[in-house]
């Protein structure tokens, strides 16, 4: 579903074109009309739908790989695969899980973070071959960042409690089997409440030029499914640092102007906005890759 959103998001974009897609061996070699199930209610693209997938490495890209790729896997499929067009000479815009919480990785949000993607000068790919990896966030973090972002720089947070009531669409396709979620609340989602607590912690932390100090706040999480097609809710207990009003809050958060959908925004959405930022501050130009020195052995 991710994909299918990266294709609605892209098409006709002002900046971005679609010239390569790629899958696992189930589904190289066909057509995208034919290997995908498309779900979205926009209509697939006719020439998008007629393009061959082609297998998901950088050798099966035909002639010069793309110079950005939009990448939604599964994250353990994702820490082989990324890394290696990283070292292609690609820039990888993730929305896995696989690399968000990796030191030199940065995990961005535009609006709050955006300092972060001078992290992307600490990794070993962009010194060997111009190429790097940018994540953005899980679906819940992004919307509860992006409300936390304008109270933390006026009030400080000392803890947060957080319980989300997460739509099915968050769930990919075909995602939760009806029987288990109409009329129900399914409160497990595998590995959503550890993802949800470090990385609040990481996108409100200060960028220290070479790294990030992640926010000094502790953070819980309860997560669960609903039965709602879109639209992530959470309700969030906060502890601040300082003292603050009713009307401190509301006139803090009417100054800061952000968006949210859990799949518009907080997937496919999110990773092309950092695109967008990434080509606004010349990042996907290309850089003077460091050569090693050439060694010189002397025998007598």
């Amino acid at each position: 579903m991710v994909g299918q959103r990266f294709i609605q998001l892209l098409h006709n974009h002002p900046w971005f074109n679609i010239t390569w897609l790629a899958a696992s061996d189930r589904s190289a070699g066909k057509t995208f009309g034919e290997a995908c199930k498309w779900k979205l209610d926009t209509p697939l693209p006719k020439h998008i739908a007629q393009m061959v997938v082609q297998p998901n490495v950088p050798e099966g890209a035909a002639g010069e790989l793309p110079k950005i790729i939009f990448a939604a896997l599964d994250s353990d499929i994702a820490k082989e695969l990324e890394t290696k067009f990283a070292a292609a000479g690609c820039a990888v815009i993730s929305n896995s899980s696989a690399f968000r919480m990796v030191a030199d990785v940065p995990l961005v949000i535009p609006e709050v973070n955006a300092d972060h993607l001078d992290l992307i000068d600490q990794q070993s790919w962009r010194h060997a071959s111009g190429g790097y990896i940018v994540t953005n966030p899980n679906c819940s973090a992004i919307g509860l960042v992006l409300a936390l972002k304008p109270l933390e720089e006026k009030f400080g947070i000392e803890s947060l409690f957080v319980t989300t009531m997460q739509a099915v669409s968050g769930a990919g396709y075909p995602g939760v089997p009806s029987l288990d979620i109409l009329g129900n609340v399914v409160p497990f989602i595998k590995s959503e409440e550890e993802k949800l607590q470090e990385e609040v912690g990481k996108l409100l932390g200060r960028f220290t030029g070479s790294s990030v100090a992640h926010l000094d706040a502790k953070v819980s999480a309860h997560c669960n499914r609903v039965a709602v097609e879109d639209g992530h809710t959470e309700c969030v207990s906060i502890k601040f640092k300082k003292a603050a009003t009713r009307e401190a809050i509301l006139a803090a958060w009417a100054e800061f102007a952000p968006l949210s959908h859990n799949t518009i925004r907080g997937a496919a959405g999110a990773a092309v906005l950092n695109a967008e930022l990434l080509a606004r501050l010349g990042k996907l130009n290309p850089v003077k890759i460091q050569k090693p020195a050439l060694q010189t052995v002397v025998t007598a």
